[in-house]
Parts: structure tokens; sequence; C-alpha cells
């Protein structure tokens, strides 16, 4: 988060009803961005001004992601989930995922282990480190997982050993074994050596598209997933695939 005064609070949208951001005046966002540059000038720059279905209030959009409210003087300033207790949709949560989605076939796959399974007809990509706890549980589940081509990019963000043991991934003779022998068989990878630039690409694309932890997952329709989920979560996404 971009500053910590502000606690989560849940705000309550009373209406349905979606109002096109071209429809409010140019004076109404020009007062907010002028308000919130001088009241708060370490939230800048924002990138979007928005209406919400709610009456009288804003949605900022700042450095890329991250999501506030505010009314329409910028007077106030809140931080939190956006709720249409009509439809029980969380529209806070919608945004950020459809902020957050990466195209897939944009995804370098020439810098990922191809691992496939089955037929390998469903397709999703995995951003992990080899030494996150997280990750090892989440290949657990995911090893259960069957007709799937798993796109794994190395994200060697953990420490230096991390970056070893990517790097002796990578290069092994069979890097899709390797990787599944170190995360659920704990079996250690053999040094070896190889061109390793693909992991630094891994981690300039990770920085470029705010991939800030693992696993992170994108499935075939865009949707990034941050965390590990269970097999019943993955066999969901994986079932709405384009």
């Amino acid at each position: 988060m971009l500053f910590k005064p502000f606690q989560t609070g849940l705000l309550l949208a009373l209406s349905a009803v979606f109002f096109s951001p071209s429809l409010f005046a140019q004076g109404e966002e020009a007062l907010i961005r002028k308000n919130l540059k001088e009241r708060m000038p370490h939230i800048q720059p924002i990138d979007e001004v928005r209406r919400t279905p709610m009456s009288g209030l804003f949605e900022l959009r700042v450095d890329g992601t991250e999501i506030y409210y505010t009314d329409a003087t910028g007077s106030y300033l809140l931080q939190g989930q956006l709720i249409d207790t009509k439809s029980q949709r969380n529209l806070t949560d919608e945004r950020v995922q459809k902020i957050t989605a990466i195209d897939f076939k944009s995804l370098p796959i020439k810098d990922a282990i191809t691992i496939v399974r089955g037929n390998g007809e469903r397709k999703l990509a995995v951003f992990e480190d080899p030494n996150c706890g997280y990750c090892k549980r989440f290949e657990r589940d995911l090893a259960k997982a069957d007709n799937i081509t798993v796109y794994l990019f190395l994200l060697p963000i953990l420490g230096k050993d991390s970056l070893e043991k990517s790097k002796s991934i990578w290069c092994a003779k069979e890097p899709g074994k390797s990787w599944q022998d170190w995360m659920v068989r704990d079996q250690a990878p053999v040094s070896t050596t190889c061109d390793t630039t693909a992991l630094k690409r891994n981690t300039e694309f990770g920085q470029k598209m705010k991939i800030t932890g693992t696993p992170t997952l994108v499935f075939a329709d865009g949707t990034r997933v941050p965390g590990a989920i269970e097999l019943a979560q993955i066999e969901k996404l994986l079932s709405k695939q384009p």
C-alpha cells in the first residue's frame, strides 16, 4: 500500500447502475486532482478518475493498480471494498482483476519451462521462486491437475540461493523434472551452468507487470491470481478458458 493512515473499510454501493466516466464534468475531475495533489502529494500521480455506482463517490486509480475512493471535491479519501448489495458483487475486486489482467499471448513463453500433462489442452502460466514455501504447497496441488500445459517462469526474488537454484533448474537436462523433483519431492537440483539470461528477462518482466510475490498465476483469459490456491479453485478458473 502507498500509505498507512487509512484502514480498510467496507463501502456499500446502494445502486447497481454504472455511470460512464465521460458523464461527469471535467471540472469535477480537475478539482479532485487539484485538491489531492495539494493535500496528499505522496499518492501522486493519479492515473484515472472514474465515477462509481454510488452517488457522489469517485474511484481513483493510482500507481497503475491501487484503488482508492473520494468525494467530488477530493475532501475525503477512502481505501476499501465497494460492494453492490443488490447483486452481491465486489466491485473493487472486479476492477482490480480487470486492470491487473495480463494478455496471455503477450507472455514470453520462450523464457518459461513448459510442463505438459495429459493432452495439455488447458493453459496456465505461473511465476514461482524455488525457495517459496507457498509455491511448494501450490505445486503439490497443481500436480493433481491433468490435461494441462504449465508455463513455468522462474522468478528468483527471495535471495541469492533462489537465483542459484533457478539457474540449476533452468540448465538441467530436463528442467521440468528438475523443478518437480525439488518442489514436490525435495530433491535438490544438481548445480550446472548454461545461458541463464532468461531469468534476468523474467525478473524484468515481473517488474514491468508488477508481479511482486510468488506464486502468481495467469490463466488463458488473462485472469491474474496472486498466491497459492487449492486444486478446486485452479480447476474452476481453468474451466473458464476461452
